[in-house]
């Protein structure tokens, strides 16, 4: 059996509590027609359509975003660390799946048909091969469909979700392993146990999720945000929006890939590509926005 990390997320105080371990992904599921979205910030999971993706609301909170110099796979970019206040908002559960995307396509809200190129297999495993202006398109349609304010999140929010109050390099603690994401287990972060290859995407929620009930926060795909590329924080926004000046012909991606080494998975880790890029690693989630 493969070592698993004994050291603990580090945490901040909190009025969210994890789910109870039985609740799993689609289990207690509603879906909403004419309910405004503040009226559900309790409910746990819910879609507003039968095609949309399941969201959870994530609470307002302010966190230290970034990494400090003491992190040995820190990166300059992830300077200066500073406090962020994020306003309540709902976020997808997983990485918008294929399924979800082909029924954007099929609806012709999505011009762009992404291959599984290498066969790993469609259905509940992440969409691929999309790039950022894709995913406009996607969350277009969505706020097409529903009458809801359907975007990318911002990399504050994300961020902040990935956390879910934790102040650790990942939510599972100053490590993470194979057992609990999906990356390059023989390339992991500095002063964790190495893990294994498996060389593909998993399909969506097949490890377990944060305390905000958010699966595959940590590896399986990198994931677009809203935000321009810029090489640090310096008078970056602190409201929790997207920054939307730099350089726009290139967006940041989150949460490391399957891929990647072990370091790239940390919750502070940035990555930034041409928003044209499409590539076999490279997915999204959506985030949305309360109604008004």
């Amino acid at each position: 059996m493969r070592q698993r990390n004994s050291v603990g997320p580090t945490t901040l105080q909190t009025s969210v509590q994890p789910y109870a371990p039985e609740e799993r992904l689609n289990v207690g599921i509603e879906i909403f027609d004419d309910l405004i979205f503040s009226d559900r910030f309790e409910d746990g999971p819910f879609r507003d359509c039968p095609e949309c993706p399941t969201m959870v609301r994530i609470p307002t909170g302010t966190f230290v975003q970034g990494s400090p110099v003491s992190d040995p796979d820190s990166l300059d970019s992830e300077r200066p660390q500073r406090e962020v206040t994020i306003p309540a908002f709902a976020m997808g559960q997983t990485e918008v799946t294929f399924d979800q995307w082909d029924a954007c396509f099929a609806a012709g809200g999505c011009s762009h048909n992404p291959s599984d190129t290498l066969g790993w297999g469609r259905g509940s495993r992440p969409v691929m091969n999309v790039s950022w202006e894709d995913a406009q398109e996607y969350v277009a349609w969505l706020s097409s469909e529903t009458g809801h304010d359907y975007r990318l999140p911002s990399e504050s929010e994300r961020e902040y979700a990935t956390r879910a109050g934790t102040t650790s390099r990942f939510n599972t603690g100053n490590c993470i392993t194979t057992d609990q994401a999906n990356f390059h287990g023989s390339f992991p972060a500095t002063g964790c146990p190495g893990g294994v290859l498996r060389n593909r995407t998993e399909p969506v929620a097949s490890f377990e999720s944060n305390a905000f009930e958010i699966y595959d926060t940590h590896g399986n795909i990198a994931e677009w945000v809203q935000d321009c590329w810029n090489t640090s924080y310096v008078d970056a926004p602190t409201d929790g929006s997207a920054w939307r000046t730099g350089d726009c012909s290139r967006a940041v991606l989150r949460g490391g890939l399957w891929g990647a080494d072990g370091a790239r998975a940390r919750s502070a880790a940035r990555l930034d590509e041409p928003v044209t890029t499409r590539n076999i690693s490279y997915g999204f989630r959506v985030a949305r926005s309360p109604a008004k």
